[in-house]
């Protein structure tokens, strides 16, 4: 029997109409939710901004093999580049006339801006951060972590005018993240990182995490290759921080303490290190849990623990380990059974 094989655009085709199926379910389901639509919008954007951070920490963890705790900090970056941009732009007149197709130029340079300055600081931390491993990496990424939360709570007495707000806040950002551009970004995000794994460049950085000094010794750039992954988490990092002051509407460098690093590591550690599907899964559930649990108050971050304390006994590689779905792969799978069960009975 002659299996099937799905070429590459029929690949893209399916996921995108996969994809765009699941936009309309969400709005129908925000639509018909009456009053609470806009409770339940909120959380759909920032489990969509919570997708986006793991599964490019995922990129470094996952895919690369190193451990930096320093994710908050572009996340920031990001987020103050995006939102200091779009202050300066006409955007929050645009917002009140409901011109929101004129909004759109702002929106997508926003974005540029806070992925090109988020990855400017990944470039300047991961030079000389990935030449150490382990825990001096995490403990190293930590500090630079810090170091842009401390500066961007200072800086303005630095440069002597108001630049950042500093502890008071960064307000009035005009709120541009709705539910569109959050799905139509986290969906980019996702196939980016994708791409970049399925290539050559992220074959690369495979083999650097099964075995670094195989790899360097049959050609491999290692250097190149952890940076140009850090930097690229980096960016998609800038840009989620971006969606969260559009969809926030202040920024206050308090909100990007080191602990937010560690609530985005335990996303991509209880999914599973290496699956993105995995990191998409732990994002949504880590996000939603807690909402779920709003009416037991006392009892809520008593639940939450308790989850991640028995995945990590029962499931300790993660909800998904290393595996990843494919929507093709599946499709391929389930006609070859079906022919093959086809010709049995022929037979």
């Amino acid at each position: 029997m002659k299996r099937v094989k799905l070429k590459t655009p029929a690949r893209y085709i399916i996921n995108t109409s996969l994809t765009v199926l699941l936009y309309v379910l969400l709005s129908v389901i925000v639509a018909a939710t009456g009053l609470r639509g806009e409770y339940y919008k909120g959380i759909i954007i920032t489990v969509g901004i919570n997708i986006i951070l793991a599964t490019s920490l995922n990129v470094v963890c996952g895919y690369l093999g190193q451990l930096p705790l320093g994710h908050a900090g572009f996340m920031a970056v990001g987020a103050y580049a995006g939102a200091i941009f779009m202050k300066a732009t006409p955007a929050a007149t645009l917002l009140r006339a409901g011109n929101t197709v004129a909004l759109i130029p702002y929106i997508i340079i926003a974005i540029l801006i806070s992925a090109l300055v988020a990855g400017i600081f990944g470039l300047l931390i991961g030079i000389p951060a990935l030449r150490l491993k382990g825990d001096y990496l995490a403990i190293i990424t930590l500090g630079f972590g810090e170091i842009i939360r401390v500066v961007l709570t200072n800086i303005d007495s630095v440069l002597g005018f108001k630049f950042t707000y500093g502890a008071s806040g960064l307000a009035r950002i005009p709120k541009f993240t709705s539910l569109a551009v959050m799905f139509i970004v986290t969906a980019l995000c996702l196939f980016l990182i994708h791409v970049f794994m399925k290539s050559r460049h992220g074959r690369a950085v495979l083999s650097i995490r099964d075995n670094e000094i195989a790899a360097e010794s049959v050609g491999i750039n290692t250097t190149f290759y952890k940076t140009t992954a850090f930097v690229f988490s980096a960016m998609l990092a800038g840009v989620a921080g971006c969606l969260y002051a559009g969809y926030i509407g202040s920024l206050y460098p308090s909100t990007f303490k080191f602990m937010k690093s560690i609530e985005i590591l335990v996303m991509v550690v209880l999914g599973g290190m290496g699956s993105m599907l995995g990191s998409v899964i732990s994002a949504v559930v880590l996000t939603a849990l807690p909402e779920m649990l709003r009416a037991f108050s006392d009892y809520r971050m008593v639940v939450y623990s308790l989850a991640l304390v028995l995945m990590m006994i029962f499931r300790p590689k993660g909800l998904m380990g290393t595996y990843d779905f494919s929507m093709g792969n599946t499709i391929e799978k389930i006609v070859n059974n079906i022919r093959k069960k086809k010709e049995v009975k022929d037979e």
